[in-house]
């Protein structure tokens, strides 16, 4: 496999690079995943695609050749879709509180699987809140699918579920940028061979990533909620509602539209951003002495019904409103 045809193709600069085709794009990424690109043109490919930005029929070869290598597990349950978190930038200016909506829907019993990285340079990583709240990653897919099975809920480092995008993700620290090893772990979904699927829960940075997703989702199967993040990480903002648009067989609907405006009333949120610190919260929070910030019952709403909990969005939001505001013991 010769790589000076795709740097030909892919490496001309940003008005004269060519595309990828998706039987292309899907052998170059499966090349990069199984180590067998000379790091000179493995740098080389990934600036290049950083400067082009990645197509259409390049997101979706990338992500057949990943889906074809990645971990499978099997949902505990067979007939609620399993919730799929990444993880992979940590707080920095607030509380992390994805922790708190996986939490919630563990309280549901929806299985939720959240991957990602066990180190965050100058962040609070969500491992790092986990830790705190006594749930601890899993050395492998094998416990990771025990925990799952045992717990309904799992934290699978991502060298568990793909040591090749492992390998690509960690190249940040050397080129000093991201890559498309990062765009791609956002979109794993390691029940993809199982009969239910899982809901991915993808979130974005920048708005021209958010239309490049969609068009991702109306291609390709399974199911996906898609929005802004909050530092990076998939949860709701819990001062301002970002929109929550829900994707299901390339098909699309907006659950929630995008909170606009001053802030009349912000909710109460932790005093520091640290993980003991988040942690304590939640559990208070859980134990119902703090009230969840609304955007994250919106969130959970849209999850109950993404997941099959809820058969419809009505009754999703109900039933979110409530639970969500009982004590850890109910």
């Amino acid at each position: 496999m010769t790589f000076a045809s795709y740097l030909k193709e892919i490496g001309r600069g940003e008005r004269s690079s060519r595309d990828l085709g998706f039987d292309q794009a899907r052998l170059l990424f499966g090349a990069m995943l199984d180590g067998g690109v000379p790091d000179l043109e493995l740098g080389a490919i990934m600036q290049s695609l950083r400067f082009k930005t990645e197509s259409l029929a390049e997101l979706l070869g990338f992500h057949t050749a990943l889906d074809e290598r990645i971990a499978q597990l099997k949902s505990p349950d067979a007939h609620l879709k399993p919730v799929v978190i990444p993880s992979y930038n940590g707080a920095r200016r607030q509380a992390n509180l994805m922790p708190l909506l996986v939490m919630l829907l563990k309280r549901l019993g929806i299985p939720v699987v959240v991957h990602g990285v066990l180190e965050s340079e100058g962040r609070v990583a969500a491992v790092y809140v986990f830790r705190e709240l006594g749930l601890f990653p899993q050395a492998n897919s094998r416990q990771a699918q025990e925990a799952l099975s045992r717990d309904g809920i799992a934290f699978v480092p991502i060298g568990a579920l793909s040591p090749g995008l492992s390998n690509l993700l960690a190249l940040k620290n050397r080129l000093g940028v991201r890559n498309s090893a990062h765009t791609m772990a956002k979109l794993i979904d390691p029940f993809s061979a199982d009969g239910t699927g899982g809901l991915r829960m993808v979130s974005v940075t920048h708005p021209a990533y958010a239309d490049k997703l969609r068009d991702f989702f109306a291609e390709s199967p399974g199911a996906a909620l898609l929005m802004r993040g909050t530092e990076g990480e998939a949860f709701a903002n819990p001062k301002r509602r970002p929109q929550i648009e829900f994707f299901a067989a390339g098909a699309s609907e907006v659950l929630f539209e995008a909170e606009h405006g001053s802030v009349k009333c912000l909710p109460a949120l932790p005093d520091d951003c640290d993980a003991r610190t988040t942690a304590n919260w939640i559990r208070e929070t859980l134990d119902g002495e703090h009230p969840i910030p609304l955007p994250l019952i919106n969130q959970l709403a849209c999850c109950l019904y993404a997941t099959g909990y809820s058969e419809d969005f009505s009754q999703a939001k109900a039933v979110a409103a409530v639970k969500a505001r009982l004590p850890q013991a109910a």
